[in-house]
């Protein structure tokens, strides 16, 4: 039977251990592999309801839909590839994390894969959704 090898980003001996900081600071950064990856929007993260500025910005959600949008605590990485919007400017609509992208105390990054897709799309300005497809 032939070992499977782990995926090559998270292969912790690129480099010899005297330059592993130098040549490659930050290894897995931006990285979406393993159990282990941090959230600290989980653990930290607060939600809009807790920021007194979103009732004002956010004026058509109740408060339980402020309750359930988990805002990025400042310093969380953004996963790459993963959709988020800033949803202190939602007009911008959905933005799609890239490695080296921070959290802030700018933007009030929520997680789409953790927002029922109902109240994602009333951020978005969905409101009438058509269903499409064939059947009887």
């Amino acid at each position: 039977m032939k070992q499977q090898k782990a995926p090559q980003a998270t292969t912790a001996d690129k480099h010899p251990e005297e330059y592993l900081h130098d040549l490659n600071p930050t290894a897995l950064a931006g990285q979406n592999i393993g159990k282990d990856a941090s959230h600290p929007e989980k653990e930290e993260g607060t939600s809009a309801y807790d920021i007194k500025e979103a009732h004002e910005a956010l004026p058509d959600l109740t408060a339980d839909e402020l309750r359930d949008l988990r805002v990025l605590p400042p310093g969380a990485p953004l996963l790459e590839n993963a959709t988020y919007m800033d949803i202190r400017h939602r007009e911008r609509g959905e933005i799609v994390g890239r490695a080296g992208m921070f959290a802030d105390d700018v933007h009030w990054y929520v997680p789409k894969k953790d927002v029922d897709y109902e109240l994602w799309n009333k951020l978005l300005g969905i409101h009438h959704v058509k269903r499409t497809g064939t059947g009887g």
